[in-house]
């Protein structure tokens, strides 16, 4: 009594066919593959840019630098 037999399979699949129909079930599981693909697509992508190295930037120390005037009347008024 507490497991489903054959018909309550059949009972349950055909409602299902009739609320969604056929045409809607395999858009669904479409849309469910396109969804997969774009996963497997993405991460494959991101081990790409993961196996890439970024380009080593260095600063040189030795170039010259401009003195910026000296601001020390920032934030007073003179009135």
């Amino acid at each position: 009594m507490g497991s489903l037999s054959i018909w309550h399979w059949i009972v349950v699949i055909a409602v299902v066919l009739l609320l969604f129909g056929r045409g809607k079930i395999s858009d669904l599981m479409g849309d469910v593959a396109q969804g997969i693909k774009s996963f497997k697509k993405g991460l494959q992508d991101d081990e790409k840019t993961a196996e890439k190295p970024d380009a080593v930037k260095s600063l040189d120390h030795n170039a010259t630098t401009t003195s910026a005037p000296n601001r020390t009347d920032v934030g007073s008024k003179a009135v």
